[in-house]
């Protein structure tokens, strides 16, 4: 094994540049250093750019509960933001989803991840993160994949309401409502 950087053992790799984590390293780099994600608010707008409904992901968390959540994943070494939003959207919602990312993405809010309650209103059990949201509008059709059971639409007032926000984990209702915030549609 080489060493890279500050004395971070590198390990093998079955392909060269594979910036792929085994579950083991994964674990590895959670216990010792924030880990930086993407999550996105997907969104449909009116032909004036007012969003008209909200996507939210149905999906079964580690303990076997069924909850709500939004799209959200690692960044990659060397991926770009864009990039990797537009891969875990695709992966959470299916190729045909179209996104609508502008060139240069800007979150509406940078949500800190803490695996012990109360440092913030965000918390993964797993890990210390750093995530980025973006609002994002799609245009096309909807295949959930991966771990998500259902993509459910909801209007912004619905996704304003306080027991629509006690379905999401992790403070992501939280995080919704600074979203449904961040574009002008918080009922």
């Amino acid at each position: 094994m080489s060493t890279v950087g500050a004395g971070i053992p590198e390990p093998p790799r079955d392909e060269p540049n594979s910036a792929w984590l085994s579950d083991g390293e994964l674990d590895w780099v959670r216990g010792r250093i924030p880990l930086l994600y993407v999550e996105a608010v997907p969104v449909r707008v009116d032909g004036l750019g007012v969003v008209t409904q909200v996507g939210v992901l149905l999906r079964a968390n580690a303990a076997g509960e069924i909850t709500r959540t939004l799209v959200s994943g690692r960044v990659m070494y060397g991926e770009t933001i864009r990039d990797a939003l537009f891969r875990h959207l695709e992966k959470d919602l299916g190729p045909m989803a179209f996104p609508q990312l502008p060139p240069s993405p800007v979150p509406f809010q940078v949500a800190e991840y803490f695996p012990i309650p109360g440092l913030s209103a965000y918390v993964d059990d797993r890990q210390h993160a750093v995530s980025l949201a973006f609002v994002v509008p799609v245009t096309g059709t909807f295949e959930p994949r991966q771990d998500a059971l259902e993509l459910t639409w909801v209007t912004p007032a619905e996704a304003s309401s306080p027991a629509f926000h006690a379905e999401l984990e992790g403070g992501r209702g939280t995080l919704l409502r600074a979203a449904l915030a961040s574009v002008g549609v918080l009922g």
